[in-house]
């Protein structure tokens, strides 16, 4: 079983900064992508960011150019620095990692979900 728990939300005025922060841990052998989501009220929930194991990075059109992905492979991690946020940024944002077990099984995991609230 694949536990992950996310930090780093909170209200910032517009314009400012977060970087959220999503660690895995369990019986992991391998991860193959980190992903994060966001999911604003009233709205499905959308891929904001996400990063393959070897570094590729993608992200979606409304955020290029102001929030950043990276990974700690050794600490099983995942980051999104946001810059620059608007107040349409306003979502709860999840992480999602997939990868395998010790025992070759695929594992797709959610965490529990950050608030992140752009607002003057």
């Amino acid at each position: 079983q694949v536990h992950l728990v996310e930090s780093g939300g909170g209200l910032v005025q517009p314009g400012g900064s977060l970087r959220l922060s999503c660690a895995a841990s369990g019986s992991i052998f391998s991860i193959y992508a980190m992903d994060w989501y966001r999911q604003a009220p009233g709205k499905q929930r959308e891929l904001v960011a996400g990063i393959t194991s070897g570094g590729s990075t993608n992200y979606a059109d409304s955020v290029k150019g102001r929030f950043t992905i990276s990974r700690d492979n050794a600490k099983n991690t995942v980051y999104l620095r946001m810059n620059s946020l608007k107040p349409e940024d306003t979502a709860v944002y999840y992480c999602n990692v997939r990868g395998s077990d010790y025992k070759g099984r695929v594992f797709g995991s959610w965490g529990q979900g950050t608030q992140v609230t752009v607002s003057s």
